[in-house]
């Protein structure tokens, strides 16, 4: 396991975004909200950190079809650093989620869990797929770039 691991609890503040690479390949963008409490000076205190991320293949198909806005989930991945530059010239940056594994919380609510077909599992002649290989940037069009 890669030392750059995060799980993170909180509400999803949007649905789940769900798109196509020109390829074909499924990518769903999801943003959540993670709210930490603690106590100054007797009264309690929340602040609030948004996080955007990136789940790809059935795994954003899945979500997208079972995760909905204002949901608790769990949210498992590593965290990455994209910088950019505007339009104008204005350096951006922007810290998000690689998602690996995504799913409700069970802590306040209940969930019914449905499995997938695993239509990449096996090819026509009942060997073995070849697993695809990582999403590389000609993988985008013009409306997929990332958060």
């Amino acid at each position: 396991m890669a030392a750059n691991h995060v799980t993170l609890i909180g509400n999803l503040v949007d649905e789940p975004d769900l798109r196509f690479t020109p390829a074909g390949v499924a990518m769903a963008k999801v943003r959540f909200a993670v709210s930490r409490r603690y106590q100054k000076n007797g009264e309690w205190q929340e602040e609030t950190s948004f996080f955007g991320g990136t789940l790809w293949r059935e795994a954003a198909e899945n979500a997208a079809e079972s995760l909905q806005k204002g949901m608790r989930v769990i949210v498992v991945g590593s965290l990455e650093q994209r910088n950019w530059e505007t339009a104008e010239g204005e350096k951006r940056s922007v810290v998000e989620v690689r998602i690996e594994e995504i799913g409700p919380s069970l802590r306040w609510a209940t969930a019914a869990v449905t499995r997938s077909p695993r239509s990449d599992s096996f090819a026509s002649d009942g060997g073995p797929r070849q697993a695809a290989g990582p999403v590389g940037r000609e993988d985008f069009g013009p409306d997929d770039a990332p958060f």
